[in-house]
């Protein structure tokens, strides 16, 4: 028997495979439990429209994303901050900090979690940072911490 998958099953397929499986555990198990559906005709075209639509949804958010990293790449963000003694800042600038400035000198709209800061910046200088915008788009830029 043939059916569509629903959701990933575990030694089985992804979501929207198509696989062969026993009649009964395809009956008994699989499609009461809403895992899968009959692979008859109009199920087929059903998915493959679902496929084309997710493809063409991710390269519109592909696209997006290189247009955000065209804006940042190379650019130098300049970060004002109060000083102790030796440079060393008083606290410190995190992503949190790091998206909101992007946004405010930029006005590009990037989450937090997306920038990739091994630890919070203590002390004046110029940084090197990488924001992963999207799995195929990752964009470095420079973060330059100035006394105020």
């Amino acid at each position: 028997m043939k059916v569509i998958l629903q959701k990933d099953v575990k030694n089985l397929g992804k979501k929207g495979a198509i696989v062969e499986v026993a009649e009964g555990y395809g009956r008994n198990f699989l499609i009461p439990r809403g895992l899968a559906v009959e692979a008859s005709a109009g199920n087929v075209r059903q998915i493959e429209q679902l496929k084309k639509v997710e493809e063409a949804k991710s390269a519109r958010e592909l696209e997006q994303a290189q247009e955000l990293g065209k804006k940042l790449a190379g650019k130098t963000l300049q970060i004002k901050a109060k000083v102790g003694g030796a440079g060393k800042l008083f606290g410190s600038i995190t992503n949190q900090e790091l998206a909101d400035r992007i946004k405010e000198q930029f006005a590009v709209d990037i989450d937090r979690r997306k920038i990739d800061l091994k630890e919070p910046i203590k002390s004046l200088g110029s940084y090197s940072v990488t924001a992963r915008i999207h799995p195929e788009v990752h964009v470095t830029f420079n973060v330059e911490v100035i006394e105020e």
